[in-house]
């Protein structure tokens, strides 16, 4: 930012409703541990199994897996997130059961990942997110 904040004006305060640690560091032990639960992370079949194209390498072994332009552009606006936890500590859903509803950066993470062409477990991540507070 080039803009100068005068001095009078500018209040900074740690993330609401997060315990703090120390100064500005929120404790944020449980939003990752939340983050962790939606495995975020390619998850693919036994080799056999597998129903996504590969790139195969002239050695003959699978290397990459291929996804067309149109399944990328899927992906547009969900991988960007840096897992700050601002929206989810402004969400007053999050601050009122924040035990059991994993807040909107975890959900639009998961989501990232069921819309993943390359991910051959959408079903089973689905299946994981029901319930009343998913």
């Amino acid at each position: 930012c080039l803009c100068a904040i005068p001095k009078s004006s500018a209040k900074i305060y740690p993330l609401p409703h997060m315990n703090v640690v120390k100064d500005l560091i929120p404790d944020l032990t449980h939003f990752y541990r939340q983050y962790r639960s939606i495995k975020p992370y390619l998850m693919q079949k036994p080799e056999g199994e597998s129903k996504v194209k590969k790139y195969i390498d002239p050695s003959g072994k699978p290397r990459e897996n291929l996804q067309t332009i149109e399944d990328r552009k899927k992906l547009d606006g969900l991988y960007e997130c840096i897992l700050c936890a601002c929206c989810s500590t402004a969400c007053p859903s999050y601050w009122w059961n924040k035990d059991k509803y994993l807040g909107p950066a975890v959900l639009m993470q998961a989501y990232r990942w069921v819309s993943d062409s390359r991910d051959e477990y959408a079903k089973e991540r689905r299946a994981d997110l029901e319930g009343p507070f998913a």
